[in-house]
């Protein structure tokens, strides 16, 4: 055996002391910029909320077409009258056929003084937004922003309001932005998620539980078809509304429209319904169920299969019984991304001929519809302010909802939990 010279252990020590320090430099580099990635993140997301926020509520100047002291009893406040009193007010100032029309829709001596009092503001001092601020400049800037509606709104009542209120979560969509609302939209949003999930859903765990324990991946068409819905899952969202638009809405249109089943007015149908909405981000996210649906079937323990075979288990009573309930929690997972993509998704629904002014509820997979992504675009592209802020209300709510969703799913995940 050779023996070391005597410096050369020293030597050795060095060197190896050296890596050391090198290699911890580097973690702690590496660490210093994982900080910061995550910082940036943060930053971003709370710049994000900040600007939804600051535009969602503000200093209003409203002014009234109608004077409020020539049809309100007393010259008083709006918001001082009773119900009663205010039912009284529309029926005195809006024609007989005006009022037959509210009386159908819901009796006035049963609507709530908010409804009555938004009616009588919309309908009879047809009040209407002269200039709107957000809360930053509100807060900040108020002595100038009173000074500026006295200038140029002398007659105008500022008020601080929120754009987001009970009122605009019920109301349907109107042409001014003071009376717009969402309830047509979170309705349509809500029809096509439940659509696109009860059609991805199970076609895409079955394609991937026949991927992963049946196809024989030694031959090249089950290969060809595993690649391809790799390379679907990165296809940009506006070529699925071209494919949406081509089959669903024009091939398929009897069937999409509702025509086929006599559900549809064969004047109107057109196929660019619902349907046509949900399938065609069904296949948007099919791809993600699918690879989602193959990882977590592969984290199931080989063993697991083993022994259930070695007692005497088919295939599918070992799939059934084994390994969906041990991939449950995964494709869960992969459910609750594919859910969170589909409902902020705005241009396959443009393509596929989302309507972007809509004042009536869906009521049937065959209708016309929006959805409150596609109404947030539709209000930005709005040259108003008003319109703006509103927008801002609506991304609120889109927030409250995909939060709410995902936590729905998220709770059905960790009771369908297994450990080994």
């Amino acid at each position: 055996m050779t023996a070391l010279a005597p410096g050369s252990i020293g030597l050795a020590t060095s060197d190896a002391a050296r890596q050391v320090a090198r290699r911890h430099r580097v973690g702690r580099a590496g660490l210093a910029v994982f900080q910061l990635s995550t910082i940036v993140g943060i930053v971003v997301l709370g710049a994000l909320l900040y600007n939804i926020a600051n535009e969602a509520a503000g200093l209003v100047a409203y002014e009234h077409k109608t004077d409020p002291a020539a049809v309100l009893p007393g010259g008083r406040d709006l918001a001082a009258l009773s119900a009663p009193e205010l039912a009284a007010v529309l029926t005195a100032n809006l024609s007989p056929g005006e009022v037959a029309t509210l009386e159908r829709e819901a009796p006035l001596a049963e609507r709530s003084q908010a409804e009555l009092r938004r009616l009588v503001d919309e309908r009879v001092l047809e009040t209407h937004a002269a200039a709107a601020w957000n809360l930053t400049d509100s807060v900040l800037d108020r002595p100038a922003i009173e000074a500026t509606v006295a200038e140029r709104h002398p007659d105008a009542d500022l008020r601080l309001t929120s754009w987001l209120s009970p009122a605009f979560v019920t109301a349907p969509q109107s042409g001014d932005a003071e009376y717009a609302g969402i309830r047509t939209a979170i309705l349509g949003s809500l029809w096509v998620i439940v659509i696109t999930m009860a059609v991805a859903v199970p076609v895409g765990v079955a394609a991937g539980i026949y991927l992963e324990e049946y196809a024989d991946h030694t031959r090249w068409l089950n290969r060809a078809i595993q690649t391809n819905i790799s390379n679907l899952a990165g296809v940009p969202s506006i070529i699925y509304g071209m494919l949406g638009l081509a089959v669903f809405v024009r091939a398929l249109e009897p069937l999409s429209s509702g025509g086929a089943f006599g559900a549809a007015d064969p004047t109107t149908a057109n196929g660019r319904t619902i349907l046509s909405a949900g399938l065609t981000m069904a296949l948007l996210i099919l791809p993600l169920i699918i690879i989602n649906a193959q990882e977590a079937i592969r984290a199931v323990p080989s063993s697991l299969r083993e022994a259930s075979f070695g007692l005497g288990a088919t295939r599918w009573q070992t799939i059934r019984h084994h390994v969906l309930p041990g991939a449950l929690p995964g494709i869960l997972t992969g459910t609750i991304l594919a859910m969170s993509r589909a409902i902020g998704e705005t241009a396959p629904l443009i393509v596929v001929g989302m309507s972007t002014y809509i004042t009536f509820d869906p009521s049937s997979p065959f209708d016309k519809f929006t959805t409150l992504p596609g109404q947030i675009y539709q209000w930005t592209a709005r040259p108003q302010p008003e319109f703006h802020h509103i927008a801002a209300a609506a991304s609120v709510v889109l927030l409250v909802l995909l939060v709410a969703l995902n936590a729905s799913a998220i709770y059905g995940r960790n009771r369908a939990q297994v450990r080994y």
